[in-house]
Protein backbone atom coordinates (compact mmCIF):
# COMPACT_ATOMS: atom_id res chain seq x y z
CA UNK A 1 0.00 0.00 0.00
CA UNK A 2 1.26 3.79 -0.26
CA UNK A 3 1.19 5.96 2.11
CA UNK A 4 0.61 6.04 5.50
CA UNK A 5 -3.07 6.14 5.89
CA UNK A 6 -5.90 7.95 8.01
CA UNK A 7 -6.34 6.43 10.97
CA UNK A 8 -9.06 4.38 11.61
CA UNK A 9 -10.20 6.27 14.71
CA UNK A 10 -10.94 9.27 12.43
CA UNK A 11 -13.11 9.20 8.91
CA UNK A 12 -15.91 6.35 9.10
CA UNK A 13 -15.46 5.79 13.18
CA UNK A 14 -19.14 6.69 13.80
CA UNK A 15 -20.76 4.48 11.95
CA UNK A 16 -20.22 1.55 13.00
CA UNK A 17 -24.26 1.08 13.55
CA UNK A 18 -24.74 0.69 9.85
CA UNK A 19 -22.41 -1.98 9.25
CA UNK A 20 -25.19 -4.33 8.71
CA UNK A 21 -27.82 -1.74 7.17
CA UNK A 22 -29.02 -3.23 3.50
CA UNK A 23 -30.16 0.51 2.39
CA UNK A 24 -27.64 1.41 -0.73
CA UNK A 25 -27.76 3.93 -2.43
CA UNK A 26 -29.01 3.61 -6.12
CA UNK A 27 -29.26 6.71 -8.88
CA UNK A 28 -30.91 9.68 -8.14
CA UNK A 29 -34.97 10.33 -9.31
CA UNK A 30 -34.28 12.46 -12.75
CA UNK A 31 -34.58 15.48 -12.07
CA UNK A 32 -33.42 16.52 -8.59
CA UNK A 33 -29.80 16.17 -9.09
CA UNK A 34 -28.74 19.95 -8.60
CA UNK A 35 -27.68 21.40 -11.71
CA UNK A 36 -24.14 22.54 -11.53
CA UNK A 37 -21.60 24.26 -13.40
CA UNK A 38 -19.39 22.14 -15.85
CA UNK A 39 -15.58 21.97 -14.89
CA UNK A 40 -12.63 20.60 -16.57
CA UNK A 41 -11.38 16.69 -14.69
CA UNK A 42 -7.63 17.29 -12.94
CA UNK A 43 -5.47 16.29 -15.50
CA UNK A 44 -3.47 13.60 -13.10
CA UNK A 45 -7.37 12.00 -12.63
CA UNK A 46 -7.76 12.57 -15.74
CA UNK A 47 -5.18 10.60 -17.05
CA UNK A 48 -5.83 7.76 -14.89
CA UNK A 49 -9.08 7.34 -15.56
CA UNK A 50 -7.87 7.06 -19.12
CA UNK A 51 -5.40 4.53 -18.05
CA UNK A 52 -8.67 2.31 -16.70
CA UNK A 53 -10.49 2.69 -20.03
CA UNK A 54 -7.33 1.49 -21.49
CA UNK A 55 -6.86 -2.03 -19.43
CA UNK A 56 -10.69 -2.33 -19.71
CA UNK A 57 -11.31 -1.65 -23.38
CA UNK A 58 -8.44 -3.03 -24.97
CA UNK A 59 -6.83 -5.05 -22.49
CA UNK A 60 -4.30 -3.07 -22.13
CA UNK A 61 -1.09 -3.42 -19.80
CA UNK A 62 -1.11 -0.64 -17.68
CA UNK A 63 2.93 -0.24 -17.65
CA UNK A 64 2.98 -0.03 -21.72
CA UNK A 65 0.19 2.17 -21.75
CA UNK A 66 0.84 4.89 -19.01
CA UNK A 67 4.09 6.02 -20.73
CA UNK A 68 2.14 7.56 -23.79
CA UNK A 69 -1.31 8.83 -21.79
CA UNK A 70 1.53 11.11 -19.57
CA UNK A 71 3.03 12.24 -23.09
CA UNK A 72 -0.31 13.31 -24.53
CA UNK A 73 -1.68 14.60 -21.06
CA UNK A 74 1.81 16.37 -21.25
CA UNK A 75 2.34 15.56 -17.44
CA UNK A 76 5.51 15.31 -15.52
CA UNK A 77 7.18 15.37 -11.82
CA UNK A 78 4.83 15.64 -9.33
CA UNK A 79 1.61 15.36 -12.30
CA UNK A 80 2.73 12.47 -13.53
CA UNK A 81 4.09 10.67 -10.56
CA UNK A 82 -0.08 10.87 -9.12
CA UNK A 83 -1.66 9.81 -12.24
CA UNK A 84 0.44 6.74 -12.05
CA UNK A 85 -0.10 6.31 -8.16
CA UNK A 86 -4.02 6.30 -9.22
CA UNK A 87 -3.98 4.37 -11.99
CA UNK A 88 -1.52 1.76 -11.45
CA UNK A 89 -2.75 1.43 -7.87
CA UNK A 90 -6.66 1.43 -8.55
CA UNK A 91 -6.06 -1.47 -10.83
CA UNK A 92 -3.93 -3.18 -8.71
CA UNK A 93 -6.74 -2.90 -5.30
CA UNK A 94 -9.31 -3.86 -8.49
CA UNK A 95 -10.95 -6.90 -6.84
CA UNK A 96 -11.03 -5.11 -2.97
CA UNK A 97 -12.57 -1.91 -4.24
CA UNK A 98 -15.10 -3.74 -6.96
CA UNK A 99 -16.33 -5.50 -3.59
CA UNK A 100 -16.81 -2.55 -1.43
CA UNK A 101 -18.39 -0.47 -4.00
CA UNK A 102 -20.88 -3.58 -4.96
CA UNK A 103 -21.37 -4.02 -1.30
CA UNK A 104 -22.60 0.33 -1.78
CA UNK A 105 -25.21 -0.43 -4.96
CA UNK A 106 -28.06 -1.70 -5.33
CA UNK A 107 -27.31 -4.12 -8.02
CA UNK A 108 -24.52 -5.88 -8.98
CA UNK A 109 -21.60 -4.01 -10.56
CA UNK A 110 -22.59 -6.07 -14.00
CA UNK A 111 -25.84 -3.97 -13.68
CA UNK A 112 -23.79 -0.77 -14.02
CA UNK A 113 -21.97 1.01 -16.98
CA UNK A 114 -18.81 0.36 -16.90
CA UNK A 115 -17.27 3.94 -16.98
CA UNK A 116 -19.24 4.98 -13.72
CA UNK A 117 -17.34 1.54 -12.35
CA UNK A 118 -14.09 2.78 -13.78
CA UNK A 119 -14.94 6.26 -11.97
CA UNK A 120 -16.06 4.51 -8.47
CA UNK A 121 -12.74 2.50 -8.50
CA UNK A 122 -10.55 5.15 -8.94
CA UNK A 123 -12.54 7.43 -6.30
CA UNK A 124 -12.63 4.34 -3.63
CA UNK A 125 -8.53 3.90 -4.03
CA UNK A 126 -8.22 7.63 -3.69
CA UNK A 127 -10.64 7.52 -0.34
CA UNK A 128 -9.12 4.01 1.13
CA UNK A 129 -5.57 3.93 0.08
CA UNK A 130 -4.43 7.78 0.09
CA UNK A 131 -4.20 10.31 1.59
CA UNK A 132 -5.84 12.57 -0.37
CA UNK A 133 -8.98 14.48 1.33
CA UNK A 134 -12.32 12.63 0.85
CA UNK A 135 -14.18 15.85 -0.74
CA UNK A 136 -11.24 15.79 -3.28
CA UNK A 137 -11.19 12.18 -4.03
CA UNK A 138 -15.33 12.21 -4.53
CA UNK A 139 -16.03 15.21 -6.33
CA UNK A 140 -12.57 14.86 -8.88
CA UNK A 141 -14.20 11.15 -9.48
CA UNK A 142 -17.76 12.94 -9.93
CA UNK A 143 -16.32 15.20 -12.80
CA UNK A 144 -14.86 12.53 -14.89
CA UNK A 145 -18.18 11.26 -15.77
CA UNK A 146 -20.68 14.59 -15.65
CA UNK A 147 -19.31 15.78 -19.10
CA UNK A 148 -20.79 12.14 -21.32
CA UNK A 149 -22.69 10.51 -18.72
CA UNK A 150 -24.71 13.54 -17.37
CA UNK A 151 -25.65 14.88 -14.01
CA UNK A 152 -27.76 11.96 -13.07
CA UNK A 153 -25.12 9.46 -13.77
CA UNK A 154 -22.73 11.86 -11.38
CA UNK A 155 -25.16 11.77 -8.52
CA UNK A 156 -25.13 7.99 -8.29
CA UNK A 157 -20.93 8.14 -8.41
CA UNK A 158 -21.11 10.50 -5.55
CA UNK A 159 -23.94 8.79 -3.62
CA UNK A 160 -22.09 5.33 -3.90
CA UNK A 161 -18.25 6.87 -3.31
CA UNK A 162 -19.98 8.77 0.19
CA UNK A 163 -20.51 5.61 1.44
CA UNK A 164 -17.71 4.08 0.52
CA UNK A 165 -15.87 7.09 2.74
CA UNK A 166 -18.35 5.94 5.94
CA UNK A 167 -15.53 3.44 7.03
CA UNK A 168 -11.75 2.97 6.43
CA UNK A 169 -10.19 -0.25 4.38
CA UNK A 170 -9.72 -1.94 7.73
CA UNK A 171 -13.61 -1.67 8.54
CA UNK A 172 -14.35 -2.63 4.96
CA UNK A 173 -12.20 -5.69 5.53
CA UNK A 174 -13.50 -6.36 8.68
CA UNK A 175 -17.20 -6.44 7.08
CA UNK A 176 -16.57 -8.25 3.84
CA UNK A 177 -13.60 -10.69 4.07
CA UNK A 178 -13.41 -14.30 4.90
CA UNK A 179 -12.84 -15.08 8.32
CA UNK A 180 -9.52 -15.14 9.69
CA UNK A 181 -9.76 -17.87 11.93
CA UNK A 182 -11.52 -20.41 9.04
CA UNK A 183 -10.04 -19.46 5.81
CA UNK A 184 -6.63 -17.32 6.70
CA UNK A 185 -5.31 -17.14 2.99
CA UNK A 186 -8.84 -16.13 1.78
CA UNK A 187 -8.81 -13.27 4.24
CA UNK A 188 -5.23 -12.04 3.44
CA UNK A 189 -6.18 -12.66 0.00
CA UNK A 190 -9.29 -10.17 0.27
CA UNK A 191 -7.32 -7.66 2.33
CA UNK A 192 -4.42 -7.22 0.23
CA UNK A 193 -6.43 -7.13 -3.11
CA UNK A 194 -5.17 -10.91 -4.42
CA UNK A 195 -7.71 -13.54 -6.19
CA UNK A 196 -7.55 -15.84 -3.59
CA UNK A 197 -5.95 -18.66 -6.03
CA UNK A 198 -2.71 -16.62 -6.40
CA UNK A 199 -2.61 -16.52 -2.19
CA UNK A 200 -2.82 -20.20 -2.27
CA UNK A 201 -0.13 -20.52 -4.71
CA UNK A 202 2.23 -18.17 -2.63
CA UNK A 203 1.43 -19.63 -0.06
CA UNK A 204 2.45 -23.35 -1.01
CA UNK A 205 6.00 -21.40 -2.37
CA UNK A 206 6.75 -19.83 0.86
CA UNK A 207 5.69 -23.51 2.76
CA UNK A 208 5.57 -21.02 5.77
CA UNK A 209 3.37 -19.07 8.09
CA UNK A 210 0.79 -17.03 7.55
CA UNK A 211 2.55 -14.36 9.10
CA UNK A 212 5.22 -14.54 6.05
CA UNK A 213 2.34 -14.77 3.64
CA UNK A 214 1.16 -11.71 4.88
CA UNK A 215 4.43 -9.50 4.26
CA UNK A 216 4.57 -10.84 1.23
CA UNK A 217 1.25 -9.85 -0.10
CA UNK A 218 1.90 -6.78 1.98
CA UNK A 219 5.03 -5.75 -0.36
CA UNK A 220 3.22 -7.57 -3.81
CA UNK A 221 0.71 -4.71 -2.70
CA UNK A 222 2.43 -1.81 -2.95
CA UNK A 223 4.09 0.64 -5.54
CA UNK A 224 7.52 -0.80 -6.18
CA UNK A 225 10.72 1.49 -6.92
CA UNK A 226 12.11 1.77 -10.32
CA UNK A 227 15.26 -0.72 -10.74
CA UNK A 228 17.85 0.55 -13.46
CA UNK A 229 20.76 -1.89 -14.50
CA UNK A 230 24.04 -0.05 -15.40
CA UNK A 231 25.01 -1.24 -18.73
CA UNK A 232 28.22 -3.70 -18.10
CA UNK A 233 31.13 -2.13 -19.99
CA UNK A 234 29.45 1.73 -20.51
CA UNK A 235 28.84 2.99 -16.62
CA UNK A 236 29.02 1.76 -13.40
CA UNK A 237 26.69 1.15 -10.64
CA UNK A 238 28.09 4.07 -8.98
CA UNK A 239 27.79 6.71 -12.05
CA UNK A 240 24.39 6.26 -12.38
CA UNK A 241 23.33 6.35 -8.88
CA UNK A 242 25.20 9.87 -9.06
CA UNK A 243 23.30 10.58 -12.42
CA UNK A 244 19.93 9.65 -11.44
CA UNK A 245 20.03 10.61 -7.98
CA UNK A 246 19.30 6.60 -6.90
CA UNK A 247 20.62 4.35 -4.51
CA UNK A 248 23.75 1.41 -5.39
CA UNK A 249 21.17 -1.99 -5.47
CA UNK A 250 22.19 -4.07 -2.28
CA UNK A 251 22.85 -7.62 -4.50
CA UNK A 252 23.51 -6.85 -8.31
CA UNK A 253 26.80 -4.81 -9.01
CA UNK A 254 24.87 -3.33 -11.92
CA UNK A 255 21.82 -2.12 -10.44
CA UNK A 256 20.55 1.24 -9.30
CA UNK A 257 17.34 1.56 -6.99
CA UNK A 258 15.37 4.92 -7.82
CA UNK A 259 12.47 5.84 -5.90
CA UNK A 260 10.42 7.94 -8.65
CA UNK A 261 7.05 8.16 -10.49
CA UNK A 262 6.10 8.71 -14.05
CA UNK A 263 8.03 7.38 -16.40
CA UNK A 264 11.59 5.64 -15.98
CA UNK A 265 12.02 5.46 -19.89
CA UNK A 266 12.55 9.03 -20.21
CA UNK A 267 15.61 9.05 -17.98
CA UNK A 268 18.90 10.76 -19.42
CA UNK A 269 20.60 7.59 -18.58
CA UNK A 270 18.40 4.94 -20.45
CA UNK A 271 17.29 7.12 -23.28
CA UNK A 272 21.20 7.62 -23.68
CA UNK A 273 21.48 4.14 -23.77
CA UNK A 274 23.58 3.70 -20.33
CA UNK A 275 20.85 2.03 -18.26
CA UNK A 276 18.23 -0.36 -18.75
CA UNK A 277 14.98 -0.22 -17.08
CA UNK A 278 14.96 -3.67 -15.21
CA UNK A 279 14.24 -5.13 -12.13
CA UNK A 280 17.39 -6.33 -9.85
CA UNK A 281 15.37 -9.67 -9.87
CA UNK A 282 16.10 -10.22 -13.26
CA UNK A 283 19.44 -8.73 -13.21
CA UNK A 284 20.55 -11.23 -10.63
CA UNK A 285 19.05 -14.71 -13.15
CA UNK A 286 21.53 -13.37 -15.68
CA UNK A 287 23.87 -12.87 -13.24
CA UNK A 288 23.88 -16.22 -11.63
CA UNK A 289 23.92 -17.83 -15.69
CA UNK A 290 27.10 -15.82 -15.95
CA UNK A 291 28.57 -16.47 -12.98
CA UNK A 292 27.72 -20.15 -12.72
CA UNK A 293 30.86 -22.63 -12.86
CA UNK A 294 31.22 -24.44 -16.55
CA UNK A 295 33.44 -27.37 -17.21
CA UNK A 296 35.82 -26.97 -19.54
CA UNK A 297 36.39 -23.21 -21.19
CA UNK A 298 34.24 -20.43 -21.81
CA UNK A 299 34.25 -19.39 -25.14
CA UNK A 300 31.91 -16.85 -25.14
CA UNK A 301 29.28 -18.50 -27.13
CA UNK A 302 25.79 -17.60 -25.55
CA UNK A 303 22.17 -18.22 -26.05
CA UNK A 304 19.07 -16.42 -25.05
CA UNK A 305 16.33 -18.69 -26.28
CA UNK A 306 13.24 -16.71 -24.73
CA UNK A 307 15.00 -13.46 -25.63
CA UNK A 308 12.00 -11.14 -25.64
CA UNK A 309 11.36 -7.91 -25.14
CA UNK A 310 15.40 -7.77 -24.46
CA UNK A 311 16.10 -6.94 -20.88
CA UNK A 312 18.02 -10.00 -19.97
CA UNK A 313 19.07 -10.21 -23.39
CA UNK A 314 21.19 -6.63 -23.31
CA UNK A 315 22.65 -7.37 -19.98
CA UNK A 316 24.23 -10.94 -21.22
CA UNK A 317 24.91 -9.31 -24.71
CA UNK A 318 26.74 -6.90 -22.72
CA UNK A 319 28.64 -9.28 -19.90
CA UNK A 320 29.66 -11.57 -23.11
CA UNK A 321 31.19 -8.57 -25.11
CA UNK A 322 33.32 -7.86 -22.25
CA UNK A 323 35.49 -10.89 -23.32
CA UNK A 324 34.41 -10.43 -26.78
CA UNK A 325 31.96 -13.52 -27.31
CA UNK A 326 28.62 -13.52 -28.65
CA UNK A 327 24.91 -13.62 -27.85
CA UNK A 328 22.28 -15.42 -29.93
CA UNK A 329 18.97 -14.19 -28.99
CA UNK A 330 15.65 -16.06 -30.58
CA UNK A 331 12.12 -14.32 -30.06
CA UNK A 332 9.27 -16.01 -31.46
CA UNK A 333 7.50 -12.93 -32.09
CA UNK A 334 7.96 -10.49 -34.78
CA UNK A 335 7.20 -7.39 -32.55
CA UNK A 336 9.34 -8.65 -29.68
CA UNK A 337 12.27 -9.31 -31.95
CA UNK A 338 12.26 -5.93 -32.70
CA UNK A 339 11.83 -4.73 -29.33
CA UNK A 340 15.31 -7.06 -28.65
CA UNK A 341 16.80 -5.72 -31.65
CA UNK A 342 16.81 -2.03 -30.10
CA UNK A 343 17.68 -2.93 -26.65
CA UNK A 344 21.02 -5.15 -27.62
CA UNK A 345 21.74 -1.89 -30.74
CA UNK A 346 25.69 -1.90 -30.47
CA UNK A 347 25.84 -5.06 -28.50
CA UNK A 348 27.33 -8.44 -30.55
CA UNK A 349 23.71 -9.94 -30.50
CA UNK A 350 22.56 -11.63 -33.07
CA UNK A 351 18.47 -11.83 -32.96
CA UNK A 352 16.66 -14.89 -34.97
CA UNK A 353 12.71 -14.72 -35.03
CA UNK A 354 12.14 -18.42 -34.56
CA UNK A 355 10.21 -20.64 -31.79
CA UNK A 356 12.51 -21.58 -29.15
CA UNK A 357 11.89 -25.05 -29.13
CA UNK A 358 12.86 -25.35 -32.77
CA UNK A 359 15.15 -22.65 -33.40
CA UNK A 360 17.60 -23.27 -36.35
CA UNK A 361 20.81 -22.92 -34.26
CA UNK A 362 23.42 -25.42 -33.53
CA UNK A 363 22.44 -28.15 -30.92
CA UNK A 364 25.83 -28.96 -28.13
CA UNK A 365 27.33 -25.56 -29.14
CA UNK A 366 26.66 -23.14 -26.40
CA UNK A 367 28.15 -22.55 -23.24
CA UNK A 368 25.65 -20.95 -21.64
CA UNK A 369 21.73 -20.57 -22.50
CA UNK A 370 19.16 -18.56 -20.80
CA UNK A 371 15.83 -20.25 -21.17
CA UNK A 372 13.56 -17.28 -19.40
CA UNK A 373 10.04 -19.14 -20.12
CA UNK A 374 6.90 -17.50 -20.75
CA UNK A 375 4.69 -18.07 -17.35
CA UNK A 376 1.86 -16.50 -15.09
CA UNK A 377 4.19 -13.66 -13.73
CA UNK A 378 2.89 -13.78 -10.85
CA UNK A 379 5.95 -13.12 -9.34
CA UNK A 380 5.56 -9.38 -11.27
CA UNK A 381 1.94 -8.44 -10.30
CA UNK A 382 3.92 -5.35 -8.19
CA UNK A 383 5.24 -4.44 -11.97
CA UNK A 384 1.94 -5.34 -13.93
CA UNK A 385 -0.58 -4.24 -11.91
CA UNK A 386 -3.56 -5.37 -13.72
CA UNK A 387 -2.14 -8.44 -14.23
CA UNK A 388 -3.62 -10.37 -10.88
CA UNK A 389 -7.33 -9.82 -12.48
CA UNK A 390 -6.41 -11.35 -16.14
CA UNK A 391 -4.81 -14.37 -14.97
CA UNK A 392 -7.20 -17.81 -14.34
CA UNK A 393 -6.21 -21.03 -12.72
CA UNK A 394 -6.51 -22.77 -16.00
CA UNK A 395 -3.58 -21.12 -17.49
CA UNK A 396 -0.76 -22.61 -15.73
CA UNK A 397 -1.14 -25.83 -17.25
CA UNK A 398 -0.88 -25.10 -20.90
CA UNK A 399 1.98 -22.88 -20.06
CA UNK A 400 3.79 -25.72 -17.73
CA UNK A 401 3.89 -27.93 -20.57
CA UNK A 402 5.21 -25.11 -23.08
CA UNK A 403 8.05 -24.68 -20.33
CA UNK A 404 9.11 -28.05 -20.56
CA UNK A 405 9.21 -28.23 -23.92
CA UNK A 406 11.47 -25.00 -23.81
CA UNK A 407 13.71 -26.39 -21.02
CA UNK A 408 14.24 -29.99 -23.25
CA UNK A 409 15.10 -27.29 -26.17
CA UNK A 410 17.75 -25.32 -24.10
CA UNK A 411 19.09 -28.74 -22.86
CA UNK A 412 19.71 -29.40 -26.33
CA UNK A 413 21.62 -26.92 -27.52
CA UNK A 414 24.26 -26.66 -24.53
CA UNK A 415 27.47 -28.09 -24.70
CA UNK A 416 28.97 -30.69 -22.45
CA UNK A 417 30.01 -28.93 -19.79
CA UNK A 418 27.71 -25.98 -20.43
CA UNK A 419 25.03 -24.66 -18.08
CA UNK A 420 21.49 -23.88 -18.74
CA UNK A 421 19.68 -21.25 -16.41
CA UNK A 422 15.65 -21.54 -16.30
CA UNK A 423 14.04 -18.83 -14.73
CA UNK A 424 10.63 -18.08 -14.34
CA UNK A 425 8.98 -14.48 -13.37
CA UNK A 426 6.56 -16.60 -11.39
CA UNK A 427 6.88 -18.64 -7.93
CA UNK A 428 4.16 -21.25 -8.29
CA UNK A 429 5.19 -24.32 -7.75
CA UNK A 430 4.09 -25.83 -10.53
CA UNK A 431 6.15 -23.65 -12.84
CA UNK A 432 9.68 -23.74 -11.32
CA UNK A 433 10.49 -26.90 -9.30
CA UNK A 434 7.81 -29.14 -10.50
CA UNK A 435 8.97 -28.02 -14.07
CA UNK A 436 12.64 -28.75 -13.47
CA UNK A 437 12.12 -32.06 -11.53
CA UNK A 438 10.33 -33.28 -14.37
CA UNK A 439 12.48 -32.50 -16.83
CA UNK A 440 15.05 -34.37 -15.32
CA UNK A 441 13.64 -37.45 -13.86
CA UNK A 442 15.28 -40.24 -15.76
CA UNK A 443 18.21 -38.68 -16.86
CA UNK A 444 21.89 -39.35 -16.05
CA UNK A 445 23.50 -36.59 -18.32
CA UNK A 446 22.37 -33.48 -16.30
CA UNK A 447 23.42 -32.27 -12.93
CA UNK A 448 21.78 -29.07 -10.68
CA UNK A 449 23.93 -26.80 -9.74
CA UNK A 450 23.63 -25.01 -6.00
CA UNK A 451 22.15 -21.51 -7.57
CA UNK A 452 21.98 -20.04 -4.13
CA UNK A 453 25.52 -20.56 -3.81
CA UNK A 454 26.22 -19.16 -7.42
CA UNK A 455 24.68 -15.93 -6.01
CA UNK A 456 26.07 -16.34 -2.39
CA UNK A 457 25.43 -12.35 -2.12
CA UNK A 458 21.75 -12.76 -1.55
CA UNK A 459 20.51 -13.92 2.02
CA UNK A 460 17.12 -15.83 2.01
CA UNK A 461 16.97 -17.48 -1.60
CA UNK A 462 15.31 -21.25 0.06
CA UNK A 463 17.03 -24.29 0.44
CA UNK A 464 18.63 -24.65 -2.61
CA UNK A 465 19.11 -26.09 -4.96
CA UNK A 466 17.33 -23.52 -6.90
CA UNK A 467 16.92 -19.83 -5.67
CA UNK A 468 13.67 -17.65 -5.12
CA UNK A 469 13.74 -14.27 -4.71
CA UNK A 470 10.73 -12.54 -2.96
CA UNK A 471 9.36 -9.21 -2.77
CA UNK A 472 8.77 -8.88 1.09
CA UNK A 473 12.76 -10.55 1.36
CA UNK A 474 14.55 -9.20 -1.31
CA UNK A 475 12.74 -6.19 -3.21
CA UNK A 476 12.93 -7.87 -5.92
CA UNK A 477 10.03 -9.67 -8.37
CA UNK A 478 9.69 -13.46 -7.17
CA UNK A 479 12.17 -14.59 -9.74
CA UNK A 480 13.44 -18.25 -9.91
CA UNK A 481 16.75 -19.52 -11.15
CA UNK A 482 17.32 -23.06 -11.23
CA UNK A 483 20.89 -23.57 -13.19
CA UNK A 484 21.93 -27.17 -14.84
CA UNK A 485 25.15 -28.50 -16.37
CA UNK A 486 25.21 -30.77 -19.14
CA UNK A 487 27.65 -33.64 -17.83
Amino acid sequence: MTGPRRSEGGRGSGHGDRRGSRSRPGPPPRGRTPARPPSDPDPARAAAYELLTAVRERDAYANLAMPSILRRHRLSGRDAALATELGYGTCRARGLLDAIIEACADRPLNKIEAPLIDAMRLGAYQLLRTRIPPHAAVDSSVELVRPSAGSRSAGFVNAILRKVGERTQAQWVAALAPDAAKDPVGHLAFAHAHPRWIAQAFADALQGSTEELAALLTADDARPTVHLLARPGEISAEELALTCGGEESPYSPYGVRLDAGGDPGGLDAVTEGLAVVMDEGSQLVALGLADAPLVGEDTGRWLDLCAGPGGKATALGALVAMDGGQLDAVESAEHRAELVRKATAGLPVTVHLADGRDAPLPEGAYDRVLVDVPCTGLGALRRRPEARWRRQPSDVAGLTALQRELLKAALRHVRVGGVVGYATCSPHVAETHAVVSGVLRGRNDVEQLDATAVLAKVPDLGAGPAAQLWPHRHGTDAMFLALLRRV
